[in-house]
């Protein structure tokens, strides 16, 4: 026992001291947010971006006002010229391009026949503004052909804002959802990042002492299991010290934002027992409403249960990265046994975007989430959702059984890989390891 703990010890403070290790824990939440806002920015500023699109309209439909500028086109009519000029003097522009509304016996012939000239692929954004402005001005006249009174059909047209709430009468909010949903796919990308991250640093860590055979003296003194286990745990504390200084930095560049922007983010704020009057009033602050709609989630057992499915996915595939890093001379020689580990974490990441969004409760994303080998990622993304805790407690149950069958398979593979030199290992040669 006292061997383990000098080898956890060891391995610990060998990453913790390492510059890149220090650096990148104090620099990686400031690239991340700074990667968040640069995103935001420069999708806002393409969106918010003013093209300037002509239209020529030879259909007598369209008047001037039916094209006023939005907030990302600006019109330009090019009354009585002809198309062909048209095109000349657009395609030596600025313009995006060319709007041609041709003319035709019937509204249903014009809507076929509109067509959009550009020198490069014109923006989507653009075009699906563009459909929208001519949809509604030649619904509106196709109407009136048909003798629809449109008065009467504005009138009857009725707005549904569904209020949620639940069966014990808390109002609730459309919003929380969205939280949710961005909260699991944030914890589950996080596991997936960190056991590939730290697990291939077990993996490359034992690689390095075999190739440069200091293993076969520590090895004199220690147990290949104890060694490998040491080497997991010691990884995994500075994993977990990393996550908990990151935590603490974001904490505090919160912090310092509600201050600056005058955010309250006071615990004792409670939307789901507020009045319609009161919600509305708070919608009208969006950043403080998703701070408050956050603060009213079950942060603590969240974070309890981010814990422990991080601990015991990261255990369970670092064993594997450890046993790898035995059986192989060389990192290059790892790349035929590493897509059998990432392929399970890649569709826990999949099956979380593709079902747990929809339905967190529904038997795909159900199983999933049982499943050793995809449950740390799944089950986080449906914890926010409220999961029954006996799911979470045979989720819990699989995921430390196929831990413990995994690390005495990986163990067998240690033992025998970590002092064999120059021969190239299969998979066949794996399971003879695994039956001596």
């Amino acid at each position: 026992m006292n061997k383990l703990k000098l080898i956890v010890k060891r391995e610990y403070l060998a990453k913790v001291r390492n510059k890149t290790f220090i650096i990148m824990t104090l620099l990686s939440p400031l690239l991340m947010i700074g990667m968040i806002a640069l995103v935001a920015f420069l999708t806002k500023s393409s969106i918010e971006k003013k093209t300037t699109v002509a239209f020529v309209d030879q259909s007598g439909i369209f008047k001037n006002e039916d094209f006023k500028d939005t907030k990302i086109i600006h019109f330009e009519n090019l009354a009585n010229i002809d198309l062909e000029k048209a095109k000349v003097i657009v395609s030596g522009s600025s313009h995006e391009g060319l709007l041609f509304i041709p003319k035709k016996d019937s509204i249903d012939q014009v809507a076929d026949h509109i067509q959009f000239f550009s020198q490069d692929s014109p923006s989507m954004v653009t075009i699906s503004e563009l459909e929208s402005i001519l949809e509604r001005k030649l619904q509106k006249e196709k109407m009136l052909q048909l003798n629809i009174d449109l008065k009467k059909l504005e009138s009857s047209k009725v707005n549904i804002d569904i209020n949620l709430a639940n069966f014990s009468g808390e109002r609730s909010s459309k919003m929380i959802n969205g939280i949710k949903i961005g909260l699991g796919m944030s914890a589950g990308y996080v596991i997936m990042m960190f056991i590939i991250i730290y697990g291939a640093m077990v993996m490359r860590s034992v690689i390095e002492e075999k190739t440069s055979r200091i293993i076969e003296v520590i090895i004199s003194s220690v147990k290949p299991f104890e060694l490998m286990l040491g080497k997991i745990l010691g990884t995994a504390a500075a994993g977990l010290t990393q996550f908990f200084i990151w935590v603490i930095i974001i904490l505090f560049i919160f912090m310092v934002s509600s201050m600056v922007f005058g955010i309250d983010v006071a615990p004792n704020m409670n939307t789901t027992q507020m009045s319609a009057e009161q919600l509305e009033v708070l919608t009208q602050n969006d950043t403080q409403f998703i701070f408050t709609e956050i603060l009213n989630l079950p942060l603590l057992s969240m974070f309890i249960y981010f814990i422990l499915y991080f601990l015991l996915g990261y255990l369970l595939y670092s064993s594997i990265y450890a046993s790898i890093g035995a059986a192989v001379d060389n990192e290059t020689d790892t790349q035929q046994f590493m897509l059998p580990v990432i392929m399970p974490l890649m569709i826990g990441v999949y099956v979380g975007f593709a079902t747990v969004i929809n339905d967190p409760h529904g038997g795909v994303a159900t199983i999933f989430s049982m499943i050793p080998f995809t449950s740390p990622i799944v089950m986080l993304m449906r914890i926010p959702f409220g999961v029954p805790w006996w799911q979470i407690g045979l989720s819990l149950f699989l995921l430390v059984v196929t831990f413990l069958i995994v690390v005495w398979v990986a163990a067998k593979i240690y033992r025998v890989g970590i002092l064999m030199y120059g021969k190239k290992i299969n998979y066949k040669e794996l399971l003879k390891w695994i039956r001596y």
